[in-house]
Parts: structure tokens; C-alpha cells; sequence
């Protein structure tokens, strides 16, 4: 029974992310700059680092990558997506473990940087320039603001989270 619990509770947390990136996917960009969102997708995976383990994270995370790389039609996206998603939430982890919750929008502003980096190299890797890295101080900027906002949304939304099935 364990483990129905814990699988629905991850289906519900996958479909929530889904929804987030998708309805995010929908609103004109804040800032005329290329690639630059919120991220508003990250506080469901803060949440389940939080709450439940990196593993569990790990498994939403991937299938909200897969299924939005899909449902949103953008393909090549799906490569960004994963490397800067591993990326991230490798580095939320760890600081996850090391500084627990009451830093949680700490650790989101490294992970939100550790995502712009994962794309970046991605995009070094795809393009074979490094002139894309001129791109990369406005990422860093905007992983900061973006990832200390999801952050707090993050702390304040935990509390009111129902106790994850062990």
C-alpha cells in the first residue's frame, strides 16, 4: 500500500510540474531576451528535495522534461532542458543535504545558476562556438533573480505540503 501511495504522490507532483511548465510555456516573455523564463516548474522539484529524497526529485523532473519536451513541440529543446534540469538539481541536492530547508531559496539560486550552465554548455556543445558564453553573465543574472523567486516560493509553499509517503 506503501507504494501506491508514494507512486500516486509522484504522479501528482510530475502533473503539477507539467502544468506549471506548460501554462509557463504560455506567457509572453518577461524580458526581451532569448531563453530567459522563471522557472516556475523548479518549485515543485525544490519542494520534493524538501520533502521526499533526490531520487524521487530525479523521476518528476525527468518525466516533466520528457512530457513538456513533447506536449510543447520543442524537441531540440529537450537537450537544454536535461542537462541544465541534471545539473540543477545535482547542485540542489548536495546543498539540499548540507543546509536542509531553512536555505531553500538559497539552494535555488545555485541550482537556477547550475541550470543556465547546464544549457550553456549544451549550447557550446550544439553550436561548437564559445561565442554563446557572452550570453551567459545575462543568464547569471537572470538565474539569480528567477531562482531566489522560486526559491521563496518554495519555502513558503512547503509548510502547506501534505507529509510525503515514505
Amino acid at each position: 500500500m506503501k507504494s501506491v501511495k508514494k507512486l500516486t504522490a509522484l504522479a501528482l507532483f510530475a502533473a503539477i510540474a507539467l502544468t506549471i511548465f506548460m501554462l509557463e510555456s504560455m506567457i509572453p516573455p518577461l524580458v526581451p531576451i532569448p531563453g530567459i523564463k522563471l522557472g516556475l516548474a523548479n518549485i515543485v522539484t525544490l519542494i520534493l528535495l524538501a520533502c521526499a529524497t533526490w531520487k524521487e526529485a530525479l523521476v518528476v523532473l525527468i518525466v516533466r522534461i520528457v512530457l513538456g519536451s513533447i506536449f510543447a513541440g520543442q524537441m531540440m529543446s529537450f537537450f537544454y532542458s536535461l542537462a541544465g534540469g541534471l545539473l540543477c538539481l545535482l547542485v540542489m541536492a548536495v546543498l539540499n543535504h548540507f543546509l536542509g530547508r531553512r536555505l531553500l531559496w538559497f539552494t535555488s539560486i545555485i541550482g537556477a545558476i547550475a541550470h543556465n550552465t547546464g544549457q550553456i554548455a549544451v549550447a557550446v556543445f550544439i553550436l561548437g562556438s564559445g561565442y554563446v558564453l557572452y550570453y551567459y553573465p545575462y543568464l547569471l543574472v537572470s538565474g539569480v533573480i528567477t531562482g531566489l523567486f522560486t526559491g521563496l516560493a518554495a519555502f513558503y509553499l512547503y509548510p502547506r505540503i501534505p507529509k510525503f509517503p515514505k
